[in-house]
């Protein structure tokens, strides 16, 4: 590998035991959110095994070249400019969807058991959750429609309708620093409102998380389902380019809430305009630069403040920006 001025040059392939063979890492600049703007990466890598992962992050690590861990890039925002780096895209990551009956974990109660479903973490939040409901399991009802995938929504300790991922969390494996495979429990998460201790430890990487469930009728499950599903498609801007809910709630009342107050509903600069439908998304009408949304998103920080005495924290993470 050589970094030049130009970007990141590599030299030979890294092997592969994908079928087929190839090169895990992709030389074609990729954007990778769901605003659907922001720079292309460097380098773009998509490992589709355990070990292909791996291989990845030690040669960055070997050759000092910083990297970014993306799961469906939902709740990011990259700099129009790029990354100067390398994009790890975990989505393609093979670990799929286990499950276990009448199982235990150490925190349960004496004698207690429950089913669990184990699923990767590159795996998307609404495929877990039609998967739950095709075996009967509740449990992750107020997940579904949630955008990102199981491994962002651990880390964000992601959650609607006053339940989160912490409800329903047994453990996860995870990759350490060292690129050491260890378990995580419910306890070691440290889980909060919209946090996980891997916040505190950016690098590490979630392989699969294990999940508490229950059986149900699936009748009943999928009527919540689809009822969540309607609220979401006739309360939130779908139809548009966005991030999902860019503020996370106060105690006292929902951010919208605040923003509406504000008089900022509708609010454009740009491309981007703090939604008409809900106040706490911005979207891009399909010509937004990420320099709109981020400027759209400091003044509706800078208004509420100062109207209110209110400091919104962004849900949105903001990635390679000065």
């Amino acid at each position: 590998m050589k970094i030049t001025d130009k970007g990141i040059l590599f030299y030979g392939t890294i092997e592969t035991t994908a079928a087929g063979g190839g090169d895990p890492l992709c030389r074609e600049p990729i954007p990778c959110c769901t605003f659907k703007i922001g720079g292309p990466a460097d380098v773009f890598a998509r490992p589709e095994t355990e070990e292909q992962l791996c291989r990845v992050i030690a040669l960055c690590k070997a050759c000092d070249v910083k990297y970014y861990l993306l799961g469906n890039g939902s709740n990011i925002l990259f700099e129009d400019g790029g990354y100067r780096g390398v994009v790890v895209d975990t989505t393609a990551l093979k670990m799929g969807i286990g499950f276990l009956e009448n199982v235990s974990h150490p925190g349960a109660e004496p004698g207690a058991v429950y089913d669990a479903v184990i699923a990767g973490a590159g795996l998307k939040l609404s495929a877990l959750c039609k998967a739950a409901l095709d075996s009967s399991l509740t449990g992750l009802e107020f997940a579904y429609g949630i955008p990102g995938t199981v491994g962002g929504a651990v880390y964000m300790n992601a959650g609607a309708y006053k339940y989160c991922m912490a409800d329903v969390f047994v453990s996860a494996r995870v990759l350490d620093d060292d690129l050491n495979v260890i378990t995580l429990s419910k306890e070691d998460m440290e889980f909060s409102y919209r946090h996980s201790v891997l916040q505190k430890h950016p690098n590490w990487i979630i392989l699969d998380a294990t999940f508490e469930m229950t059986a149900k009728d699936p009748g009943e499950i999928r009527k919540v389902l689809d009822k969540r599903k309607e609220r979401r498609m006739s309360t939130q801007p779908w139809n548009f380019a966005c991030a999902g809910s860019v503020f996370r709630n106060p105690e006292e009342k929902p951010a919208w809430r605040y923003i509406d107050e504000a008089g900022l509903r509708g609010y454009e600069i740009g491309g981007a305009q703090v939604s008409p439908k809900h106040s706490n998304f911005i979207v891009n009408n399909g010509y937004a630069s990420a320099k709109d949304i981020l400027d759209l998103i400091r003044l509706v920080e800078k208004t509420v403040y100062e109207k209110f005495g209110v400091k919104l924290h962004k849900e949105v993470i903001l990635v390679n920006w000065d």
